[in-house]
């Protein structure tokens, strides 16, 4: 539908309101005369040059009541009115004809004899343009009807209709829908509003999803808390009771409750992370961060643990030159999961193969294992929050499904990716990139 700027209608209202009444006074002035010419017709200028001659020829007679009855006659019959003057502006004749009082425009010129003056006339010629200032007047109110409709159909309505949708939109009525306008100003403000709508109706879809996630997330919680609190308790609740009641036995259960309280530890830390990075948003404490010497950092820390499954931790390639702008706890965080990830998911006397290089403008990493991989399910929803993949894994990992999720979020604030996927020769390979730090960021 095409639309028009109120500029422009405003221009064309005005031209309207100029240009009917002059039309309708050209028609009508073209009805009465039959002839566009505005100047007196050829009958009325008989009419006053036979009233002028009647008047001049026959100065001795002004005071005869016969010859004033000859010109009432004469002026009846053309419209006109005459007003004859003595020299000294005493009025001898004066007359208006009965049909027509609304004379408007005089001929005037003064009577002279022997370079005296005998007298002065003036003759009041009829109003022959009343019908047209009359059909003017009517153009003239037309005119205004017309564009005050129009004003009233393209902008006060359209108005109307936009200050009830905002009224809606105000009482939570997000289903509005404007209809299409022909004035643009009106139309950009009502695409406006459907932007603002679609977006109020994002934002509301993503806080119901969030709003979701966060049940699902406490639910999950409360679950993967309950099952080591209540396995410590009974541990505890076993040696207060003396039912441990041999050294060897009596180690075995603090080992559990011991092992237990890490798994505690474990859980609490993963959420306390992931609520960091999902909902806090806290700002990353940057500076130049070497990611070989982090990578380097969460293989130690998971060395004993890979050693009792006697896991071996390869680096295949740790390039020069690998620094990033970062977190660095956070960063170290981010890897740490993912070679747990790896080392809790590689079986005993298992290989994990890490490198790490410059690329370009990035640093790109890589963490393959030994282990079975992922399923085609797991792989579309490795990253989602609490996902474990199989049931038997759940208490094996010691974890509430957070790792991965963490690992990417975090990589991801520090402006790269992470990826998942399997590697042609078996086992999982987690591959991700963070952007190179600049000159003058390692400069500083």
């Amino acid at each position: 539908m095409k639309t028009i700027r109120i500029r422009t209608f405003t221009i064309l209202s005005l031209f309207l309101i100029l240009l009917l009444p002059w039309l309708f006074y050209v028609t009508a002035h073209l009805i009465e005369t039959k002839t566009l010419s505005f100047d007196m017709n050829d009958s009325q200028k008989r009419d006053l040059a036979k009233t002028i001659r009647l008047i001049e020829t026959n100065v001795e007679n002004w005071a005869d009541p016969v010859w004033q009855d000859q010109l009432r006659g004469q002026l009846q019959e053309s419209g006109m009115g005459v007003a004859i003057l003595s020299e000294t502006n005493q009025e001898i004749v004066q007359f208006t004809p009965e049909r027509n009082r609304t004379l408007l425009r005089t001929e005037q010129f003064s009577i002279l004899q022997d370079g005296r003056v005998l007298g002065r006339v003036i003759i009041y010629q009829p109003n022959s343009r009343g019908v047209q200032m009359i059909a003017a007047f009517a153009g003239l109110l037309l005119a205004f009807i017309i564009v005050g409709y129009a004003m009233r159909r393209f902008i006060l309505k359209p108005l109307e209709q936009m200050s009830l949708g905002v009224r809606q939109i105000a009482e939570g009525d997000l289903d509005v829908r404007l209809p299409l306008f022909r004035v643009t100003e009106i139309t950009e403000v009502r695409d406006g509003f459907t932007q603002m709508v679609e977006s109020l109706q994002e934002s509301i879809q993503k806080q119901v999803a969030l709003e979701e996630e966060r049940r699902f997330v406490i639910t999950a919680v409360a679950h993967d808390l309950r099952t080591p609190l209540f396995a410590l308790r009974g541990y505890l609740d076993g040696l207060e009771q003396g039912i441990a009641h041999s050294p060897d036995k009596i180690a075995k259960y603090v080992a559990v409750c011991k092992e237990k309280s890490a798994q505690l530890d474990r859980l609490v830390e993963e959420l306390f992370t992931f609520t960091k990075t999902e909902y806090l948003e806290a700002e990353l404490q940057e500076s130049t961060v070497d990611l070989p010497l982090v990578l380097q950092k969460s293989i130690d820390s998971l060395n004993p643990l890979a050693r009792q499954k006697h896991i071996s931790i390869i680096v295949e390639h740790f390039g020069q030159d690998c620094v990033v702008m970062g977190d660095s706890h956070l960063l170290e965080r981010a890897m740490n999961n993912l070679l747990d990830n790896a080392v809790r998911h590689t079986p005993c006397h298992g290989k994990i193969f890490i490198q790490c290089l410059r690329d370009g403008s990035q640093v790109t990493f890589a963490i393959q294992d030994t282990g079975e991989g992922f399923s085609p399910e797991e792989l579309q929803r490795v990253f989602e929050p609490l996902y474990r993949g199989e049931a038997s894994r759940n208490r094996s990992t010691g974890g509430v499904g957070l790792g991965l999720t963490i690992s990417r979020k975090i990589i991801r604030r520090h402006g790269g990716d992470l990826v998942v996927g399997n590697h042609s020769d078996g086992g999982a390979l987690l591959r991700g990139w963070i952007p190179l730090a600049n000159l003058m960021d390692r400069v500083f």
